[in-house]
């Protein structure tokens, strides 16, 4: 893993990571907009998923597009890519952003990614535009985990997070173009995290977890979330963290 002048890369180190940032200098959003206010223009939303990758990627590439009930395939491509464009609230339940309806994440994922690390984010974004608290969208997380219809992390999973044109934050520049890679591991010191002229800086984010809760002992249901997973997140000289997945 390296960077390349201001693109920087995310490690996840879970099975089923949620994909938005967890902490933000940008001040907190009062509660979740009309569904409108998250709404694009059909034609804008699939210029902008598309620019979150080089164009010999993301023209070959299955594109979504957010609706009132969650997404929905616009364009279906051939190269098993697929970009969208995420919203705050798919992000993790205590970001500060997460109403924010100016969060626009452009991000292309590579088969890998939309087969094991897309539909957790698909399945949030539903939950929350049908009107369910956060409460009954972690219960259905858990199901979904749990039975596999999330699969488990693929290995090789990573995705494009390059337009310029994203909006990630009210903090800093709002935008930081950047690579994303999700694997697992244990110590983020790994991968150079928090090294005081590292690109990569470590976090503490909540998420799906399905391991034992306590030392020897294994839950009756296999997955918890208050359980918590280190991830890498790729940050722009401002401070800012990314919001993609």
């Amino acid at each position: 893993m390296h960077s390349m002048g201001r693109f920087a890369a995310k490690l996840m180190a879970c099975a089923a990571p949620a994909l938005l940032a967890v902490t933000s200098p940008a001040a907190p959003s009062p509660g979740m907009a009309p569904i409108d206010a998250y709404l694009m223009d059909r034609t804008e939303e699939i210029a902008l998923a598309k620019s979150a990758a080089p164009n010999s990627i993301s023209r070959h590439a299955t594109v979504l597009i957010l609706t009132r009930t969650g997404y929905e395939t616009a364009v279906t491509g051939s190269n098993g890519f697929v970009c969208w464009v995420g919203r705050g609230f798919g992000g993790a339940f205590d970001w500060p952003e997460r109403w924010n309806p100016k969060i626009r994440g452009a991000e292309c994922e590579n088969p890998q990614a939309a087969r094991s690390v897309l539909p957790l984010a698909k399945l949030r974004t539903a939950m929350i535009l049908a009107g369910r608290t956060t409460a009954e969208t972690i219960d259905r997380i858990k199901i979904a985990v749990s039975s596999k219809e999330i699969p488990p992390l693929e290995s090789g999973a990573m995705s494009y997070m390059m337009s310029k044109s994203s909006y990630l934050t009210d903090a800093g520049g709002h935008d930081m173009p950047h690579l994303m890679f999700f694997v697992a591991v244990k110590d983020a010191a790994d991968w150079g995290a928090n090294a005081p002229d590292s690109p990569v800086v470590g976090g503490n984010y909540l998420v799906l977890h399905t391991g034992p809760r306590r030392r020897n002992r294994q839950p009756a249901a296999p997955v918890g979330l208050h359980h918590r997973c280190r991830h890498l997140v790729g940050r722009h000289a401002s401070g800012a963290p990314d919001v993609g997945a």
